[in-house]
């Protein structure tokens, strides 16, 4: 199900021995745009620290409550490696964090979460623990980013300015981000329209600006969207018959589909 990051925002998180926090941040993938970690507020026993948590750590996740349990303890979620989780991240923030919680790495292969499309494939017990570790070289990128620090980046279209990036829309189960939501701003007040982040012909972190060749006339006229109403695979399809790219729901290779239904999801 595809679901707003705004939403998610605030859900409490409950380790496998009391509750942990509450979500106020993601950290975003830069290069497959795919949400690798929750930014949870801890309460008392953690002094009011923030901590990482990822999709991989899932037992489940409770929609109607709220809630996300995870299969850690609060003293494992306590002593892992600290992240200035309002800054970008390096790999090597990274490393340490996959490192510390014993998760084979998920970059460098073909899948959003390594050799596969579900976070879930990663955690313990799971043939993908096999994963052979990558060097070093890479390990001073910057790789993730705040999705409250991306918010508010400009959408710069092919003829004109688009509006700004209000939020983002995600699949709960492969974690990638599938839509921003773009606010257009003052050209077409008070209305808001979906873009894949694959449609981007290019992202200028300095600029803080999102590049895409769709025009103005182009996206006015694209099939309308309720920001309350659930997107339904039917108006995905319009959507992306009306600008002319091919939809990503029928990319996952069916050995991974078998692997998702055999072995559980986080949701």
């Amino acid at each position: 199900m595809l679901r707003s990051l705004k939403e998610i925002e605030r859900y409490k998180v409950a380790a496998t021995d009391g509750d942990v926090g509450n979500v106020v941040n993601f950290l975003l993938d830069d290069e497959r745009w795919a949400v690798r970690h929750l930014v949870v507020q801890t309460g008392g026993f953690f002094n009011e620290r923030r901590v990482l948590i990822s999709p991989i750590s899932f037992r489940e996740v409770d929609w109607s409550t709220q809630l996300f349990h995870v299969a850690l303890t609060k003293d494992k979620i306590k002593n892992a490696p600290s992240v200035d989780v309002d800054q970008p991240v390096s790999r090597q923030h990274e490393r340490d964090y996959y490192r510390y919680y014993g998760y084979p790495y998920y970059w460098g292969y073909m899948g959003a979460w390594g050799m596969g499309y579900y976070p879930a494939l990663l955690g313990p017990g799971r043939a993908s623990d096999a994963l052979p570790e990558h060097p070093d070289r890479d390990s001073g990128d910057v790789h993730l980013r705040s999705a409250k620090e991306v918010r508010g980046y400009h959408v710069q279209g092919s003829d004109d300015a688009v509006g700004f990036v209000d939020d983002f829309i995600i699949d709960d189960e492969t974690w990638e981000v599938r839509y921003l939501v773009v606010d257009t701003g003052h050209w077409w007040w008070g209305h808001k329209v979906l873009v894949a982040p694959r449609w981007a012909t290019d992202v200028s972190w300095a600029q803080r600006k999102v590049f895409v060749n769709l025009s103005r006339e182009a996206i006015k006229i694209s099939p309308s969207w309720e920001p309350n109403s659930a997107i339904r695979r039917e108006y995905e399809a319009r959507l992306h018959d009306h600008y002319g790219f091919s939809g990503y729901w029928g990319e996952a290779p069916k050995e991974a589909e078998a692997q998702h239904h055999a072995g559980g999801h986080p949701g």
